[in-house]
């Protein structure tokens, strides 16, 4: 079974998401904004990374919604599309502070 390079990059975007807001930052012994910045950057560049071996250099355009996009643009906006909600769940279910003091 084939999928279309938009579920490909969906589905890497939500298991990394996944893993992050269910494993990753619940099991932080401090959780702080710089500490799931750090984490996030790096899960991000994960997902560029992985996006960029499937896709870079195929000329395949990512259709979003109005749009027709590279997979770079694609991945990022996907992923911080789905992240938003996660991460505004997480932040008030921990009480972390936004804005350091």
């Amino acid at each position: 079974m084939a999928f279309t390079p938009e579920t490909q990059i969906l589905a890497l975007n939500l298991v990394i998401l996944g893993v992050a807001y269910l494993g990753i930052y619940p099991s932080l012994q401090n959780k702080t904004m710089d500490r799931i910045m750090q984490i996030d950057l790096v899960l991000t560049a994960l997902a560029l990374i992985v996006s960029g071996a499937l896709f870079w250099g195929t000329g395949v355009r990512f259709n979003l919604f109005f749009f027709q996009s590279n997979w770079a643009v694609f991945a990022l906006v996907t992923s911080a599309l789905i992240e938003v909600p996660l991460f505004a769940f997480f932040v008030k279910r921990h009480n972390i502070k936004i804005c350091g003091d």
